[in-house]
């Protein structure tokens, strides 16, 4: 850590404070077995029925030719009919099965995941040096998260968090509707939000397209090393970090 301490402490999700196992053994289970009743209970909906509208333009939008395909409709209500929400199932399974960072996947993902978090049934598994880092950390800065998961998704890892609600120790959250996280100007984007300039902010991630991405922008960056992760034979100029404990 340099002796400049950022204004940002900026931390990516999975892989950085969460085991990636976290999304792919347990949230993304939990959404598939949950998706077709919640379609079913939600077909009224009106926050339900935008974010299928906004999955139909996406699906419209898509040039894979393998890709399973959406009834066209007119308006949200046409998203009650039974084959959409069969032919909405179809398409949301095949998003999942490719990890495709859908914005409407994710919304709908993320209502999902909020009633489980609600009833007790999930947590927002972190490494366990994670709080104490966030609790140190926001005392003489600011801490966001930029994760590919939506923000809400986000705000219900820290309120249900493993070491309890956290969510006071976050000042913002950011998912893709910042842009990609492999794109320079995201980064650019979250520091104008943060309103800091990009080299006072310190971003974290075990990704080193992100992580080029974020140095682009001129932001500091250290590479996150935990277990479960993929090795990395060459951090690229990255410093690395196992543990977030005295930085």
């Amino acid at each position: 850590m340099s002796e400049v301490r950022p204004k940002v402490y900026l931390l990516d999700v999975e892989g950085t404070i969460a085991p990636l196992s976290l999304t792919t053994e347990v949230l993304f289970p939990y959404a598939r077995r949950y998706f077709a009743l919640f379609l079913e209970r939600g077909r009224n909906d009106e926050n339900v029925r935008a974010d299928l509208v906004l999955l139909e333009a996406e699906n419209r939008a898509e040039t894979d030719e393998g890709v399973p395909r959406l009834p066209a409709i007119a308006s949200p209500a046409d998203t009650a009919h039974p084959r959409f929400r069969l032919d909405a199932m179809m398409y949301l399974m095949w998003l999942m099965d490719r990890d495709r960072k859908s914005t409407a996947l994710k919304r709908l993902q993320g209502k999902i995941w909020k009633a489980g978090f609600e009833r007790g049934e999930l947590k927002g598994t972190l490494f366990d040096d994670v709080s104490d880092a966030l609790r140190r950390w926001s005392k003489d800065a600011r801490v966001a998260i930029y994760s590919s998961g939506s923000v809400d998704a986000q705000k219900l890892f820290f309120r249900y968090s493993s070491h309890g609600d956290l969510s006071a120790l976050v000042a913002g959250y950011f998912d893709t509707r910042s842009g990609p996280k492999g794109e320079s100007a995201s980064y650019a984007a979250i520091a104008a939000a943060m309103q800091v300039a990009p080299a006072d902010m310190l971003f974290f991630s075990d990704s080193l397209r992100e992580l080029d991405a974020a140095r682009a922008a001129r932001c500091a960056t250290r590479l996150v090393v935990r277990p479960g992760n993929a090795p990395v034979e060459n951090a690229n100029g990255h410093g690395v970090v196992e543990s977030f404990a005295g930085l």
